[in-house]
């Protein structure tokens, strides 16, 4: 019996190997399949059959190394054979006109199975400066306006980089059409009637005076232009950059754009016709385009020498750097450059870059009524936060809708866009840069004088506010009178805040100041038309008019060096104490002294003073219970990290990149919650940086952060001991979901996979579990009715702990979750839904807590129903302890508490390096710019005393003697539930390794059915062992008898 089952042991293990080896390397193995089946070179290696046939048998991708200083690609190729010691890489040539310059970047192929070791070896190399992606640009051709579609389709990423639409529609016969550069969600909606827009600026006027844009170098960076064109004087080169064998334009975009700016049909005239065109073809008839192509392209722009440079594209992805500083390079270059804003409107945090680079002129649109066009991104920048502020884009509009210009071989059509209005101001600069002599050009003209000449000559419009409009409409002759008499001079943009102009002066004007408030922020940009670069000589001092103005304490934060012609100004601006009561308006001015080293043929430096005029309102201090606190610091968008969206209804719009500001993607609220009454600051660092007793309510909304250990204590001691309001506002969070929401980004050549939910559920669990609170991992969606309102409740999670005593608010929802799946098909068989609990009110201490599971209802990205009312209801409680009674009657409050199981709680990923992308893992809790002045560079208010070790009945309870240098670790909290960091394998019978997808963005190493195929494998092995040995032992027993006589 013995010898029959080892000789049946040897199989059961190998089924037990096998399971294991599927169970932990089938993610690999799918990793190589998807990189066999999806990924293609960004350019051949070359041109022969063979080199293409074999790219799927070894998956290779392109880079870009980047050197510090520019030298003939065959120096660079030959010091990269010389000093790069290992194999797997291939240099790449590049055939193009720029081939015959010397170049600062090589493009190398390198196998993705030394991809880390080799990039990292090239980055050693004392010449090379970095290494990045190649990334890559795509548009693709939609067919009805109203579809909007983007990057993402029905939540798949389609080909190419995140790139903002450049879309367009023709209305002709009713039908339309829509060119997208795919991004997320960008379709740039360009509709059409025939309208001459050169009359609208007054162009004949500069025409009969002899200004038509002669000896002005255009470079056009679009899908090129076809030879002989009819509609064109001066086309003097045209140029491919892509890899196909053709310098015309197939798609008509580049052709129109084209026309815009040097048509000379008298249907579809242009501004400047005798501009010289330089066509250069950045995108192929599949809209694609990538990195290097534009930075060869770019740099034969500047070796050539051109004037102004058009580029009617661009995207939310401003951490592209070889892209971006080479926009940099290119404006210190001289070459004026001019931009699309965006054609994501009407959100706001929807601008697109390079147009939001304070050196380029960034271009809104708006109709022939002066209104702001629908499809016109909104401001602010949003590169500066959580910390900062953002600085005041677009810079000018122009006229976007309906423009005429012309088709791709002969006749004119309308267009809409802001890929429009960007040919339009083109054209405008053209014409300006046409009035000054040419041999004085270059010493007057430059990125910031021109723009100083339009956003000084701009027509402010009566309607919009700044970040819609910027400076105004674009006014062709009132910036044709400043450039005649320019005179070299810096200057600050915009140069004027004044509180009492509604609405231009939104949000400023909205919120008055008052002592004691965070300060608030206002960033300007500084031009300076007097060189490349220049420097900020001294501090900038505030001059106030009158005795009032010194009850004004403003710290700035500037550039010292402004390099390339621009640089910014910020004001943090607080009352002092001693203003507590004032009431009234302050005025002054801001002066800072700027000064450019001497022009060619100068011998002393040029100085400049730049002035920005104030006028500011302040009323007395509101009282503690009309203050709220807006949590900023705990928020993440993209770029960098995949941050998802909140609503997973929404497919074609994955991604959180507007912000998550009051002034942007809530914008709406804080209009609300001003109308109703409330004072709105901002928070920018950790919640150790307040002072809990100027506050009626701290409000966290759709956070994706962790907390400081140090915040968890000091939030149950400011809620607890201090009366401090918290309402939270959460979202979805489920990493089985998450899982599921990968998708491989061909420009990153990586997995992408949500670096967290809708909002960081393990995080805010960890920070309510002083309070006996937490979230669950459900994904909720339907209608609800609650105080006479309908609402949709859309992706939103449920409520899975909350103290006894508490009231609780329920309704039937779906789950959409994965783990909510077998549910759900149950549910349409007939079974009635589950109520869910969604919202949570409950007194703690001397605070008041409320808590809602879903913030798509105050996020106006992607609002289906607003619920302003609630959170008016929930602010009336955690404020001021007024009580709606249909939220506080007796049949939702709590007779026992609501509990669940740690190990059934939301846990955290375990494969995602989340120090990339957080404020708060692996960083020094300080409080930075935007806290109040005493606290800057410091670690904040220290816990009160009295707030100790003390126990409240039925509540865990925090140490909250330890010191503000102790580290993130919660064992060391004392008393509250124990919060574990948990791999998903704890509940759900599968885990997340980082040992094969170490070097990808987030990518998790199985979803939720990577287990099913080894256990099926391990049952099957089981199964067929033990029917083995059941026959063997039949067989036994047969010959068991002739056995026993045979062996006597």
């Amino acid at each position: 019996m013995g010898t029959h089952r080892s000789s049946i042991l040897p199989l059961w293990i190998l089924f037990i190997f096998i399971a294991v080896f599927l169970y932990y390397f089938q993610p690999f193995i799918d990793y190589f399949q998807c990189q066999n089946l999806t990924l293609t070179p960004s350019k051949p290696i070359s041109n022969s059959t063979e080199d293409v046939k074999t790219v799927p048998q070894i998956a290779r991708h392109n880079y870009i190394v980047r050197f510090l200083e520019y030298k003939r690609a065959e120096e660079l190729r030959t010091y990269l054979l010389s000093n790069v010691r290992s194999e797997g890489w291939e240099w790449i040539e590049r055939r193009n006109p720029a081939a015959k310059y010397p170049t600062d970047f090589g493009l190398v192929s390198i196998e993705d199975s030394v991809k880390d070791s080799l990039t990292e070896e090239i980055r050693k190399l004392g010449l090379v400066k970095d290494v990045n992606v190649d990334m890559s640009y795509r548009r693709g051709l939609l067919k009805e306006e109203r579809d909007r579609v983007g990057a993402f389709v029905d939540g798949k990423k389609r080909p190419g980089k995140i790139f903002t639409a450049m879309s367009f529609s023709e209305g002709q016969r009713g039908h339309s059409s829509k060119i997208s550069n795919t991004s997320v969600k960008w379709g740039r909606q360009l509709l059409m009637q025939r309208s001459q827009v050169t009359s609208m600026f007054g162009a004949e006027d500069l025409w009969a005076k002899g200004y038509t844009g002669s000896k002005v170098k255009m470079a056009i960076f679009d899908t090129g232009i076809r030879a002989k064109h009819p509609h064109f004087r001066n086309i003097k080169e045209r140029t491919n950059w892509t890899n196909e064998d053709t310098l015309n334009d197939n798609l008509g975009h580049g052709t129109f754009v084209a026309g815009v700016i040097a048509g000379v049909d008298a249907e579809c005239l242009g501004f400047a016709p005798d501009t010289e065109i330089y066509a250069f073809r950045v995108f192929t008839d599949a809209q694609v385009s990538y990195t290097s192509w534009f930075l060869d392209a770019f740099n034969y722009a500047i070796a050539t020498n051109m004037d102004v440079l058009n580029l009617s594209i661009g995207g939310p992805d401003y951490l592209d750097l070889p892209f971006v500083e080479k926009v940099w390079e290119i404006t210190a270059n001289n070459i004026i450059m001019v931009s699309a804003i965006g054609n994501d409107g009407p959100l706001y945090g929807t601008l697109n870059n390079p147009a939001d680079q304070s050196d380029v002129i960034g271009v809104g649109g708006i109709d022939y009524s002066d209104h702001i066009a629908s499809f016109s991104s909104r401001g602010m920048s949003t590169w500066e936060l959580p910390h900062g502020y953002g600085r005041v884009k677009p810079d000018i509009v122009a006229y976007g809708r309906d423009i005429m210009g012309s088709k791709i071989s002969t006749g004119c059509k309308s267009l809409s866009g802001t890929s429009v209005a960007s040919p339009v101001v083109a054209g405008v600069v053209c014409l300006l840069v046409s009035v000054i002599p040419e041999p004085n050009r270059k010493n007057i003209l430059n990125p910031a004088s021109m723009k100083q000449a339009l956003v000084e000559g701009a027509a402010k419009l009566a309607g919009p506010n700044m970040y819609e409009q910027g400076a105004g409409r674009v006014d062709l002759l009132e910036s044709y009178e400043i450039l005649k008499n320019y005179q070299p001079r810096a200057s600050i943009f915009p140069n004027v805040v004044d509180y009492t102009d509604c609405p231009y002066s939104w949000p400023f004007c909205r919120q008055p100041l008052y002592a004691g408030a965070m300060p608030v922020i206002f960033n300007a940009t500084i031009l300076n038309g007097m060189g490349v670069i220049g420097y900020v000589e001294g501090p900038p001092t505030w001059h106030p008019s009158d005795e009032e103005g010194n009850l004004l304490s403003i710290h700035f934060t500037y550039s010292e060096i402004i390099w390339p012609w621009t640089g910014y100004l910020a004001l943090h601006m607080q009352i002092k104490e001693e203003g507590a009561q004032f009431s009234g308006e302050i005025e002054g001015n801001v002066t800072l002294r700027v000064y450019s080293p001497p022009a060619p043929g100068e011998k002393s430096r040029r100085v400049s003073v730049c002035v920005l005029q104030l006028k500011l309102k302040v009323v007395p201090t509101p009282p503690r219970s009309k203050r709220v606190l807006w949590d900023q610091f705990h928020s993440i968008k993209y770029p960098p990290g995949y941050i998802p969206r909140d609503s997973l209804d929404v497919r074609n719009d994955i991604l959180d990149w507007h912000g998550d500001h009051l002034h942007t993607n809530f914008h709406i609220m804080f209009n609300n919650l001003r109308d109703a009454g409330y004072y709105v600051e901002t928070l920018g660092s950790p919640l150790t940086c307040f002072d809990a007793r100027q506050y009626g309510t701290l409000l966290l909304v759709d956070l994706e952060d962790e907390y400081f250990a140090e915040e968890i204590e000091k939030l149950r001691d400011d809620v607890i001991n201090t009366g401090l309001g918290l309402a939270v506002f959460a979202e979805w969070y489920n990493v089985d979901t998450m899982v599921k929401m990968r998708f491989f980004d061909d420009n990153t050549r990586s997995w992408w996979t949500p670096v967290t939910g809708g909002a960081n559920i393990p995080a805010l669990n960890d920070l309510l579990a002083p309070f006996g609170i937490a979230f669950g991992d459900k994904i909720l969606n339907g209608d609800f009715s609650l105080l006479g309102e309908q609402s949709r409740y859309a992706s939103g999670t449920d409520i899975v702990r909350f103290p006894m005593g508490g009231y609780v608010h329920s309704f039937p929802f779906l789950d959409s979750s994965e783990s909510g799946a077998t549910q759900n098909v149950l549910l349409t068989s007939g079974m009635t839904k589950a109520d869910s609990p969604i919202l949570g009110f409950t007194v703690m201490g001397e605070g008041r807590i409320a808590v809602y599971g879903d913030s798509n209802c105050l996020d106006s990205s992607h609002m289906v129903t607003n619920c302003y009312w609630l959170l008016r209801k929930i602010l009336d409680f955690t404020s001021g302890d007024i009580r709606d009674p249909v939220l506080f009657s007796d049949s939702v409050k709590q007779d026992s508490s609501l509990y669940e199981d740690d190990n059934q709680l939301p846990s955290r990923r375990t494969d995602v390096n989340f120090s990339t992308y957080s404020a708060v893992v692996g960083k020094e809790l300080i409080c930075r710019t935007d806290t109040r002045f005493e606290i800057w560079g410091t670690k904040g208010y220290s816990l009160q005393v009295r707030g100790r070790n003390r126990r409240l009945p039925g509540y865990p309870v925090i140490d909250l003697g330890r010191g503000f240098n102790s580290t993130y670790d919660t064992s060391n909290i004392i008393g509250r539930p124990k919060i574990t960091v948990r791999s998903k394998s704890d509940s759900l019978g599968h885990s997340y390794l980082g040992l094969f997808y170490g070097d990808e963005l987030d990518a998790p190493m199985l979803v939720g059915s990577h287990w099913l195929i080894p256990a099926v494998v391990a049952v099957t092995g089981l199964l067929l062992c033990f029917w083995r040995i059941r026959q063997k032992r039949r067989r036994r027993r047969k010959g068991s008898g002739s056995g026993r006589l045979a062996n006597l």
